[in-house]
């Protein structure tokens, strides 16, 4: 099997450098890395060039960018990943065994922060939530089967909550594989709007989609509630 990253990025010009940066190894060893840019003012597309096996432009939005990059993938498996997550240094080699060897067709990482004190809290709730519910989020790092991810029928396309969805969807073909191997991402959403109110204003945002509410007004609550 070969692996594809697949990169959504929209105005990442701060981070988009030092991630692909950091994902040459793995175009050394035959992963190819697509960049879904979708639509940046900052040149965010012109950065991860020569960087990436390929950047192409896609709609905005995360899982339409991501559905986009998946189509223009090669690979039989598809890791997403954030423009401001850094993977374990053998990502690649723990995806390709362990999904051979578990027989499952989807799974994720374990999820640290770039950040000390309570965001350790933060990333070690997330990973077993992850573990209890068999739910994985984006900044997991979800990697798939594209004939897992092509039966899902991809990310739907909506605003907001798209890992939560498929994850749903793929729970139905098997349970996720969980590595303990640990990404490393970003805690600038966290420190810029504070730690519990962003926890407060996930869990809120997460029980109204599962109570049905639709994920065009969760992502407007979610826009306002950290432009303020």
């Amino acid at each position: 099997m070969t692996l594809s990253i697949v990169m959504p990025a929209l105005n990442e010009a701060a981070t988009i450098e030092a991630t692909l940066n950091a994902l040459q190894v793995y175009r050394l060893r035959g992963v190819e890395i697509v960049v879904a840019d979708g639509e940046s003012s900052d040149g965010t597309a012109d950065l991860a060039r020569g960087r990436a096996d390929r950047v192409i432009s896609a709609p905005r939005g995360r899982a339409l960018q991501m559905n986009e990059g998946a189509a223009k993938a090669r690979g039989d498996v598809l890791l997403f990943l954030h423009a401001d997550t850094l993977l374990p240094g053998d990502a690649d080699r723990q995806i390709m065994d362990g999904l051979t060897r578990s027989g499952r067709a989807w799974g994720r990482f374990d999820v640290r922060f770039d950040a000390s004190g309570a965001m350790r809290l933060v990333a070690f709730a997330m990973n077993w939530r992850s573990r209890l519910t068999g739910i994985c989020t984006g900044d997991q790092a979800m990697f798939v089967t594209r004939a897992a991810f092509e039966m899902a029928g991809g990310f739907p396309p909506i605003a907001l909550m798209e890992d939560i969805a498929l994850s749903a969807r793929l729970k139905r073909i098997s349970r996720p594989l969980c590595l303990s191997a640990r990404v490393t991402t970003s805690a600038r959403r966290w420190q810029k709007n504070g730690i519990v109110r962003t926890v407060l204003l996930m869990w809120s945002l997460r029980l109204r989609y599962l109570l049905g509410t639709d994920p065009a007004k969760l992502a407007r609550a979610y826009r306002r509630a950290t432009r303020a």
